[in-house]
């Protein structure tokens, strides 16, 4: 139980860290190098990089259209899903953000029982 709690919060803050620098995929790097890293059972690590940016991204996209009273969400609502729900896109982002970021950590897992039953012992 402590790897996934290190591993989500090591993904949401390295994630946070390095998008501030880097393009937005690059949370799908971070989730993987950190399942490679702390090793867990495979579903383990999709939900922990799955939960780590959906908190991560839900939070900061709330953050951000509450700060400007969700002026943006209220006008691109209705041109990307026809009608007026800004806490729709909310979700989306949240969404995109956490299956990105679980298929990387699931990927970094399979990758390293892959890696890790090739070594010799």
């Amino acid at each position: 139980m402590m790897k996934f709690i290190v591993s989500v919060l090591l993904i949401a803050l390295l994630s946070f860290t390095i998008c501030l620098y880097m393009p937005w995929w690059s949370i799908a790097m971070v989730a993987f190098a950190i399942s490679m890293i702390i090793p867990q059972k495979h579903y383990l690590s999709f939900i922990a990089g799955f939960l780590s940016l959906l908190l991560l991204w839900g939070g900061l996209a709330w953050y951000i259209s509450a700060a400007n009273h969700n002026i943006l969400a209220h006008r691109m609502s209705p041109v990307i899903l026809g009608k007026d729900a800004p806490m729709s896109l909310i979700f989306i982002t949240a969404f995109i953000g956490a299956f990105t970021a679980g298929f990387a950590a699931l990927s970094g897992s399979l990758l390293r029982s892959i890696v890790g039953n090739k070594m010799p012992s």
